[in-house]
Order: C-alpha cells, then sequence, then structure tokens
C-alpha cells in the first residue's frame, strides 16, 4: 500500500501528544502530522496549525488547506489516544474499497486504568443527533474537506463537516477495534444526557440546530409552517382527557403519582388510564384499592409482549378514553393541581395536536437536582419540528389528541415511543409548548436509564436513529 496519509491531531499536553505523533510517524503510512493548537507548539517533525477552536468552521477550513493526500485522518478529541496494529493501513483500504467519504472504527477504551471494547454503530440518513459517536479517529477522503463550504460556526464546524460527508456518500463504520482512547468523562449516563441544557451549552446548540437546518435544506428534508391545526369540535368523547400512566412493579412509587392526578383541579371531566404491565410486587393491589374510588381504570393487558408503547395503545384505544390522552410515568408526579388544567387549555389555545410540557428534575424526595428545569425552549413554532430530528427527545409531560393518536399508534418498545410519536406529529400538525415545570421527573436508584453499558447505550441509540431515518424518509416524500 503506497498512499500516505496527512494526520490532523488535537493537541493534549506535550507528553500524550509526542506520543500520539510517534505513533503515527512510526506506521508508515503517515506523509506528514499537523497538530492543532492555540499555541505555537515545538515537536520535531510536526508542524502546528494554529486555532482556538479545533471544532470550528475555521479549523476544518484549515485542515483542509493542508490536506495534500488522497485521505486525511482527523483525530480531534483531547484525550490520550493509541494506535492499534495497521490500524491506518486499514482504514485506507476500506475507505479505497467502499469509496466513503469518510471511515470510522469500533476502539477501546481506557476509564480508570480499566481497558474494555467500545463498538460504535453504523451511521444512517437518521443520525442527525450531533453527539453521535465516531470514535476517536475518522478518516476523510480530503476532495470532501476541500469541497466543505458552510457558516462560520466555532463549535459546530465539524458538525457541518460530516453532515456535508453524509450528503456525498455513505459513511462507513469499520466493525473492528482499530485506536484506544482514555475516557476522561466517567459520569453515568443518567447525567450525561442532560448536558446539551446546561447554561454554557446554549450557543452551541444555537450553531448545531442551525448547521442541522441547512442539512436539511439541502436533502429537501426541511419542513415550514403553516402545520395543520385541529377543529375539536367534531370529536365525541366519554370524558375530556384520560391521564395514562403504564406500569409495571412500582410498587413504590404508583401511588404518589396517581395521587398527584386525583388531586387536579379542573373544569372538565377526567380519568385515569393505569395500564398494569402483569406487576408482581404488590402494584396491582394498590391499583385496586384505587380503582374502588371510580375515577381509576386499571387495565391488565390479555397479553405479556407488551413494551410501554404497548401500553399506550391499550389505553388510547379504550373505550374510556378521553378526547385527550396526557402522559404521566409511574416514578413521577405532576407538580401542582393545575397541571392537567393548563394542558388541555394549551390544546384548545393553539388548535395542536400534541402538547409538550416541561419538567424538573427531583430525588425521590423531590429536592430539586442538576440541571434543574427542562422546558426544551429551543423549540420554534417554526424551526421546532427539524430541530426535533437533531435532539434526542422533546420534553415531558407530553400529551396527544387521541383521534391522531389512534391513527399513528404508538410503538411496542419500552425507549423511544414518545419520541416516534412526537416527530410523526410534528411532520403535520402543530405542536404546543408550555414553558414552565409542570412535572416533577423523580431519579432514583431503580430509573431505567440512570447507569446504562455501551451495549444498552448503543442498543438505544440506533433505535432512535432509525426512528430518524424513518421519519426523514418520510417528510422526503412531502
Amino acid at each position: 500500500m503506497k498512499e500516505k496519509i496527512n494526520c490532523f491531531i488535537a493537541y493534549t499536553n506535550s507528553t500524550e501528544t509526542l506520543n500520539t505523533v510517534n505513533q503515527l510517524l512510526n506506521s508508515g503510512l503517515t506523509n506528514q502530522v499537523f497538530v492543532l493548537s492555540p499555541d505555537e507548539v515545538k515537536i520535531e517533525n510536526v508542524q502546528t496549525l494554529i486555532c482556538e477552536q479545533p471544532l470550528s468552521t475555521a479549523a476544518m477550513k484549515i485542515i483542509a488547506e493542508k490536506s495534500s493526500t488522497t485521505y486525511s485522518l482527523i483525530a480531534l478529541q483531547n484525550t490520550r489516544l493509541g494506535v492499534g496494529p495497521f490500524a491506518l493501513e486499514r482504514m485506507v483500504q476500506v475507505a479505497e474499497n467502499t469509496g466513503s467519504p469518510m471511515v470510522y472504527s469500533d476502539y477501546f477504551e481506557i476509564t480508570n486504568g480499566a481497558l474494555s471494547a467500545h463498538p460504535v454503530i453504523d451511521y444512517q440518513s437518521g443520525s442527525l443527533r450531533d453527539d453521535f459517536n465516531f470514535g476517536p479517529v475518522q478518516l476523510f477522503r480530503s476532495d470532501v474537506l476541500k469541497s466543505f463550504e458552510e457558516d462560520s460556526f466555532q463549535q459546530a464546524g465539524y458538525y457541518a463537516l460530516r453532515l456535508h460527508a453524509s450528503r456525498l456518500g455513505e459513511l462507513t463504520r469499520i466493525p473492528e477495534f482499530l485506536f484506544t482512547m482514555e475516557e476522561t468523562d466517567t459520569r453515568k449516563t443518567g447525567k450525561k444526557q442532560f448536558d446539551y441544557v446546561s447554561g454554557n451549552a446554549r450557543d452551541k446548540q444555537i450553531e448545531m440546530e442551525k448547521a442541522c437546518t441547512a442539512h436539511l435544506k439541502k436533502i429537501g428534508g426541511l419542513l415550514r409552517p403553516p402545520f395543520k391545526e385541529i377543529d375539536f369540535s367534531k370529536t365525541d368523547f366519554p370524558v375530556e382527557a384520560s391521564v395514562v400512566i403504564p406500569v409495571r412493579n412500582r410498587v413504590k412509587t404508583i401511588k404518589d403519582a396517581v395521587e398527584s392526578v386525583l388531586i387536579q383541579k379542573t373544569n372538565f371531566n377526567f380519568n385515569i388510564i393505569v395500564v398494569d404491565n402483569h406487576s408482581t410486587d404488590g402494584t396491582t393491589e394498590i391499583l385496586h384499592d384505587f380503582a374502588r374510588g371510580g375515577k381509576l381504570i386499571h387495565v391488565v393487558p390479555g397479553r405479556i409482549d407488551l413494551g410501554i408503547g404497548g401500553c399506550w395503545n391499550e389505553a388510547v384505544f379504550h373505550e374510556k378514553c378521553g378526547k385527550f390522552a396526557v402522559q404521566l410515568d409511574s416514578d413521577d408526579l405532576y407538580a401542582s393541581e393545575n397541571t392537567l388544567q393548563k394542558i388541555v387549555d394549551k390544546f384548545h389555545e393553539e388548535k395542536c395536536a400534541m402538547v409538550i410540557g416541561s419538567y424538573q428534575m427531583t430525588n425521590f424526595d423531590l429536592e430539586e437536582l442538576p440541571p434543574g428545569i427542562i422546558d426544551h425552549n429551543e423549540w420554534t413554532d417554526d424551526n421546532g419540528p427539524n430541530n426535533a430530528l437533531r435532539i434526542n427527545g422533546l420534553g415531558a409531560p407530553r400529551a396527544f389528541y387521541t383521534p391522531v393518536l389512534r391513527t399513528i399508534r404508538v410503538p411496542n418498545v419500552s425507549y423511544g415511543e414518545d419520541y416516534a410519536v412526537g416527530l410523526a406529529i410534528s411532520r403535520e400538525y402543530k405542536i404546543g409548548r408550555i414553558y414552565e415545570p409542570g412535572y416533577l421527573c423523580r431519579r432514583w436508584e431503580d430509573n431505567t436509564d440512570a447507569s446504562l453499558d455501551i451495549e444498552k447505550q448503543n442498543t438505544h441509540n440506533l433505535y432512535k436513529d432509525r426512528i430518524r431515518t424513518f421519519e426523514l424518509k418520510a417528510r422526503l416524500k412531502k
């Protein structure tokens, strides 16, 4: 293999950067190594590319200018990097065989001194979230880099670049562990998932939305208002609203959840439909007691193969389901006695098919946890449905106009089912937002997403990317 490559890496510290440089030069395939750094770096056989923000558009253009070889290796994560045997040769081989604009691979991860395998997932057209994990190293065709022309982003330059690459061909994953990266962020998944709403992330998120919107426009997948409004006068239901609670083995929390609904003050009739998915821990007995009061409908499905989405369908198609189906997870609580009224009022005010509220993170004792209030205030009426393809969730509590939900139906899964429905609704209908918290999301040791291993994370991410792919294809047909 005679093809040489230029390598572009982010500066970490003098020792680690020199170690990475030596590994790349010793591979025999490297033509030249460039280090991106805010200041000049003195390393033999290395050229410094002065750059304040290694993920900016300016950095991508600097890299493109120095990409004098057919392929360019980019490693911009600020962490220790290990190059596996014949890793560069393998990446070039796959790039040549596939013609892919960019290839990436699985990798090994060092966390607290322990080595473990970190597989990544295949890229697809719906992999639009800006935190998609390509591993520590990517190999681009240099012509892809040189054809990149985007707005001047400080933090979304690399994101815009990989979207650009995806428009030129399939991004290819090599399911082999070619590199090793030290993982410095050892927080549990339940804490990492809210990084995007932290105060210092807002400027970055605005850039990411702008880059994603530009991408959707270029591929013909951009939605534009006006969106359909609903005429609620044409429907007849036994009650105005039903609070839907799917539950399985939540004896510790279900009583609090139900009671937070029973205290709701409304100017309309409502009921509670609890779909008890064959609990075995005493949850069923608690629900029997509540059902005697008449306002709670206790449903035990005849099937044993239902996920959370399947339980939602049981409630939505129930003869006693109301005009609006309003979500409450069995772990959580409505924050005040007025939550349900505010949600239904929003439906009528905006004639929308879905309402999404805001929630507050708390511990089991209802003490606030960081990051506090999750309000998804990045949503706008005109671009919210487009930005929804980039972020990994739409917020809570979620409420639906029942006839629309019956038409779409909820996927029979226990993760991402609400997101799938929200995307589908946003394609056609207006979605109303409430930005003051009306919902308490309690985090405790039994939350299903508190601490996920890499296999489960990949399963979740692959599914949501697939949902986005389905939705993007539907939008392209509009």
